[in-house]
């Protein structure tokens, strides 16, 4: 009897222990599905709040101000409406005028010679076949004695005929001649010079006088009478003024290719002129460190003279329509960005990101905002300046 009732016992013990443990697991379950929505709901909110405060840092980067027409004025801010057209600008350069080196002649004694008497001096405008300077060289006088008498000689030998005096002196006669003729024209001398030599009159031996070989002015002589010269020393520089040359000075790293014929404006001084591009040196200097581009330039009046500085702008036309701005409308953003206002609204402007393109003179390409947009063109400092003092305030008020 007592065994019996002992099993009973543990029998109900047994399913009491069970029933508690499964209440135990369901009422765990419970809590878990009633604690898991709160979860989901707390990490929503957080979502949220993170929201509110990306929103708050894209309303400060939208950050833009309202001006009203008396600020506008004050501030003489202008605003235009791009478009996209064709551009006409100028880039200027440093440069110089000098004499055309391919017309220009340079008077210098091809032998060492002494200066008896000059015929011009500084400025003179000379004709071709103009005296100029007469030197003495002795050099000079003793070829001119073997001018005469190979002169000489040949008269005597081309009286006689070929078959008298025989080929060899014929021909040695002949080329004596022509040697000596050869000589004086190296040194210097004309073929009146040479006639004067052959004519019957006594002609001193020795001297011998410099004519111009073109139309020009004087542009130096720097020599005294009774002075040596040197073979190959110059006296006198020539110039042909009706074209002169003028060398612009680009800076190095600009990338430009200037064609044969491109134009350009000269100025010096009050007078303004229309040049040529020429050619276009492939070369940098190397004490300047600039790229050379010569023009021509009409100069029939005489208004420029070598030695002069000038200023050159060439001028240049965008081929394709293009979107540019002036270098005012442009400002840095705190980023470093460069940007434009735009007004969206009268008298409400917002900075917009813009990318620059090539510099046309005083306007600067930009590509980011569409023809027809309406920017601030002048004044933009100010306006940067207005939406700097907004941006204190995190709601930009």
């Amino acid at each position: 009897m007592n065994k019996t009732l002992t099993a009973l016992l543990v029998a109900g013990l047994a399913t009491a222990t069970a029933s508690l443990a499964r209440e135990s697991e369901s009422g765990h379950a419970h809590e878990y599905e009633k604690t898991t929505p709160a979860a989901a709901h707390g990490d929503q909110g957080e979502g949220d709040d993170h929201r509110e405060e990306s929103h708050g840092e894209s309303h400060g980067e939208a950050a833009s101000t309202s001006l009203n027409p008396a600020q506008m004025t004050r501030a003489d801010i202008q605003v235009e409406a791009l478009a996209a057209s064709p551009v006409d600008y100028r880039l200027y350069a440093p440069g110089e005028v000098l004499s055309n080196g391919y017309t220009s002649y340079r008077v210098s004694p091809r032998v060492a010679s002494v200066v008896l008497r000059r015929h011009v001096a500084l400025g003179d405008h000379v004709k071709q076949g103009q005296s100029l300077v007469t030197l003495f060289s002795e050099s000079v006088a003793q070829a001119q004695a073997g001018y005469r008498t190979a002169w000489s000689e040949w008269q005597r030998v081309r009286e006689l005929g070929r078959t008298t005096v025989g080929e060899q002196r014929y021909v040695s006669a002949k080329a004596s001649l022509e040697a000596a003729r050869a000589t004086l024209l190296a040194y210097g001398l004309s073929n009146s010079d040479l006639q004067s030599l052959a004519s019957p009159q006594s002609v001193a031996l020795g001297e011998y006088t410099l004519r111009a070989e073109i139309d020009g002015a004087v542009l130096s002589d720097d020599f005294e009478q009774g002075q040596r010269i040197e073979a190959g020393a110059p006296l006198i520089a020539l110039a042909d003024e009706e074209q002169l040359w003028v060398e612009a000075h680009l800076p190095a790293n600009l990338s430009l290719t200037l064609g044969a014929g491109t134009q350009a404006d000269v100025v010096t001084g009050d007078v303004r002129a229309t040049a040529a591009v020429t050619q276009e040196a492939h070369t940098i200097d190397p004490i300047t460190r600039t790229r050379t581009v010569r023009l021509l330039v009409d100069n029939p009046e005489h208004r420029l003279h070598p030695g002069q500085f000038a200023e050159v702008y060439f001028r240049f036309r965008t081929q394709k329509p293009v979107l540019a701005v002036p270098e005012t409308a442009l400002m840095r953003s705190a980023d470093g960005d460069w940007t434009v206002f735009v007004e969206d609204h009268p008298g409400e402007f917002q900075p917009v990101e813009v990318e620059l393109g090539r510099a046309l003179g005083q306007l600067r390409e930009i590509t980011g905002v569409r023809p027809g947009t309406r920017i601030v063109t002048r004044g933009a400092f100010f306006v940067a300046s207005q939406i700097a003092k907004g941006g204190f305030d995190p709601h930009n008020h």
